[in-house]
């Protein structure tokens, strides 16, 4: 097949969502497809239009290109909401010339919506106020779901995702599908679980209120006032250490490390010198950093939503608690630090479970749908 795999977002391997479409594309080349990767730079490298209208520009500026291009490719893989321009023409100008249309999905808008307005209602909300919620509704949720809507064929990285996309937009059965995110070989590794207590606690992302950061910070301001010896590392949270550390208590900053950025190849490293990996996630898609850490047996401690409830089962594989509750995320990290045979049992069973989810395994599942989606074009094409 000749596939496109469009995404709104800069050429970083490293980034989340563009390193899925990297593996994707590197993956669906080794089992023979030729594959073109369009990302922000390459259809929009001049933006025009104001900051908070460029996702519909790319979406615009990517739909002509594809109409322009069409006879190169047999399918598109355009990462949601891009595509919902593109699905549209599909729609109402039915073609032979025009490939078929398959959107990925990362997360779920509906949940988004949900977790943050209870957290607005705690104050805890940063970027989802009562002008925000009207923007989002307005003009993010509508790209989604006309980009969920007018698609062929659909992958979802979480369950929930998946069921309400095919059942809010009505999809017919076997047309939108679940494909998790993967895990490189590299992160399998041998780990030494060693002796209680484990105080070397790991946070990894992006160092927003969505990802549960303020219950984060109650969780382990409580345990460090217990536990003397007790540190947290936040890495990749693309923000200054000044910036992290003034959310918690003055008396135990000096026990919170920050690196803002890291590399790739430094990653594993950065999972095989902690004990526990925290998470305490108000809603993800199916986090990079959660298989990562459970690929080099590490315990996990997170929230029971999303696709980390895809992932994580409780008392087999990880801990999980609900989300925006410090007072049992802290229990749950407790129950870790002073057991080392419950951070055994978990963390090896952790690395069991993401064996199942190597880049080729899920990559395999994506390819299934762009076959689909490709036979479904109608012969008259060519």
């Amino acid at each position: 097949m000749r596939v496109l795999i469009a995404i709104d977002a800069p050429r970083v391997k490293e980034a989340g969502a563009a390193g899925v479409a990297f593996h994707h594309a590197t993956e669906l080349e080794k089992l023979g497809h030729r594959v073109q990767l369009w990302f922000h730079d390459d259809v929009l490298p001049k933006p025009r239009w104001p900051l908070k209208l460029q996702a519909l520009e790319f979406a615009a500026t990517l739909a002509r290109r594809i109409r322009e291009n069409s006879r190169q490719f047999d399918v598109v893989d355009i990462h949601a909401p891009s595509g919902c321009l593109y699905g549209m023409y599909h729609k109402l100008f039915p073609s032979a010339q025009l490939p078929p249309y398959v959107f990925t999905m990362h997360g779920c808008e509906e949940r988004y919506v949900v977790a943050m307005r209870a957290e607005d209602r705690k104050g805890r909300s940063d970027y989802f106020r009562w002008k925000n919620r009207a923007w989002h509704w307005l003009y993010h949720q509508r790209m989604f779901d006309y980009s969920i809507s007018t698609a062929d064929y659909g992958a979802v990285v979480n369950r929930e995702g998946w069921l309400i996309s095919e059942l809010k937009h009505r999809h017919a059965f076997g047309r939108i599908w679940y494909v998790p995110n993967g895990v490189d070989e590299e992160f399998f590794l041998t780990r030494d679980f060693g002796l209680p207590p484990a105080n070397r606690l790991l946070f990894v992302g992006s160092w927003l209120d969505r990802k549960g950061v303020y219950y984060l910070v109650d969780s382990f301001t409580e345990l460090a006032r217990r536990m003397e010896h007790l540190t947290l590392t936040v890495a990749g949270c693309q923000r200054s250490p000044d910036d992290v550390k003034a959310f918690f208590p003055p008396e135990i900053r000096n026990r919170v490390l920050v690196r803002p950025q890291l590399s790739r190849s430094e990653m594993p490293q950065i999972y095989a010198s902690h004990d526990i990996f925290v998470l305490p996630s108000l809603m993800e898609g199916m986090p990079l950093v959660l298989l990562e850490a459970m690929a080099t047996a590490m315990p996990v401690v997170t929230t029971n939503s999303s696709g980390m409830a895809d992932l994580v089962e409780h008392d087999y594989n990880g801990l999980l608690v609900p989300a925006a509750d410090a007072q049992a995320f802290a229990r749950a990290v407790d129950r870790l630090t002073t057991d080392a045979n419950l951070r055994h049992y978990l963390g090896l069973n952790a690395q069991e479970t993401v064996r199942r989810y190597t880049w080729p395994k899920v990559t395999s599942r994506l390819e299934h749908i762009l076959k689909l989606a490709a036979e479904s074009r109608p012969k008259t094409a060519d």
